[in-house]
């Protein structure tokens, strides 16, 4: 059975803007350090005359100090963290017990342009560099694909150019564009994923300038919780019965408050909706949660069921969610049925993402 990480990284560096055009060009993101303190060596990313997204430090920093702190496995080497050796990151996997691994951004977990010309650039040319590595190991290393949601006409061309590369997802903050995932703005994007079969991978992420101002500093409500936002709000508008092809994936927000929010639905949905939550509410609505492996697994599964749930590591970061051994750790523990851990670790992901591995 292959073992699927649901939730793996790449760190872009300054090569991932040499797919640019010679048009996209003059909107090349560059690195700054902080010329108050050049000694700490903390790196920016600067776009469009803005610092964005995280300081490269906060997701890259030390791994051994963080894993130190966090009792958990974060090491990864830096030339597989930020793709500049394909062999070595395969290499790792096979260390880890990885199969596959489904490659998401790190600089766009934040907005990361104002104007749609710069976000389409940006986009274009990570989407390029993702399709340069699925190329070398299209069975291995799977991807999904960046959109540049500010213009919607571009952002459809763009998902079929990825889908053609080897895109087997496309990537979704909790908050877009300042607006929720259930705004009609969005409905034509799922339209047309929903013809081609491609998931709406919804990772632990704010692109919404207003949301960010008020809680920059709180991670917690700035990233974990506009994901669980956007699964009540899918849910309770109707989005997965206006497409009943089209698969949702939570990334990165573990699943601990999955029995919050489907309780809170319960509730909620015969006022609007006029009738019952389906039982099996996930699986009836095609919604995949990733879960962490300090979540309360059989608890949870009582009310996302057994075949919603997937894994990653968080490969190639040192936050709070990464856990390079997290897969492995899974099939170690002893309390869980190996039934369940398998459909975790293989059959779900693969559900979602729609793999043919």
């Amino acid at each position: 059975m292959p073992i699927i990480d649901a939730d793996a990284h790449v760190v872009e560096t300054e090569a991932t803007w040499n797919y640019m055009t010679e048009e996209e060009a003059a909107y090349r993101p560059i690195i700054a350090v902080d010329r108050l303190a050049p000694e700490s060596s903390r790196q920016y990313w600067v776009i469009d005359g803005k610092v964005r997204g995280f300081p490269r430090a906060a997701v890259t920093g030390d791994l051994a100090a963080a894993s130190a702190r966090a009792n958990r496995d974060m090491m990864a080497p830096e030339e597989a963290r930020n793709m500049e050796n394909i062999e070595v990151r395969l290499k790792h996997m096979d260390e880890l017990g990885i199969d596959v691994q489904v490659l998401q951004p790190t600089i766009f977990i934040e907005q990361v342009a104002d104007r749609p010309e710069v976000e389409i650039a940006m986009c274009k040319s990570y989407n390029r560099w993702l399709a340069h590595i699925w190329q070398q190991a299209p069975k291995r290393l799977l991807w999904v694909a960046m959109l540049p949601l500010l213009d919607m006409d571009v952002a459809l061309r763009e998902l079929h150019e990825a889908v053609k590369n080897g895109a087997c997802g496309v990537f979704l903050r909790g908050f877009e564009v300042d607006r929720s995932l259930d705004d009609p703005y969005f409905f034509s994007l799922y339209e047309e994923a929903s013809k081609i079969n491609i998931p709406m991978i919804v990772h632990v992420g704010n692109a919404s300038a207003g949301a960010l101002s008020v809680t920059r500093g709180n991670g917690f409500a700035a990233f974990r919780l506009p994901c669980v936002a956007a699964f009540h709000s899918l849910i309770m508008s109707g989005v997965p019965e206006k497409f009943p092809e089209l698969r949702f994936g939570f990334l990165e927000s573990a699943a601990s408050w999955i029995p919050f929010a489907i309780t809170d639905l319960k509730r909620r949905f015969p006022g609007r909706r006029g009738r019952a939550l389906p039982e099996n509410v996930m699986k009836e609505y095609r919604m995949w949660v990733a879960c962490q492996t300090d979540d309360d697994i059989e608890y949870i599964v009582k009310y996302a069921g057994e075949d919603n749930l997937v894994i990653g590591t968080d490969y190639g970061h040192s936050d709070q969610s990464t856990e390079i051994e997290a897969l492995r750790n899974l099939q170690k523990d002893a309390t869980l049925d190996q039934r369940l851990v398998a459909k975790i670790l293989y059959d779900n992901p693969k559900a979602l993402y729609a793999l043919d591995t």
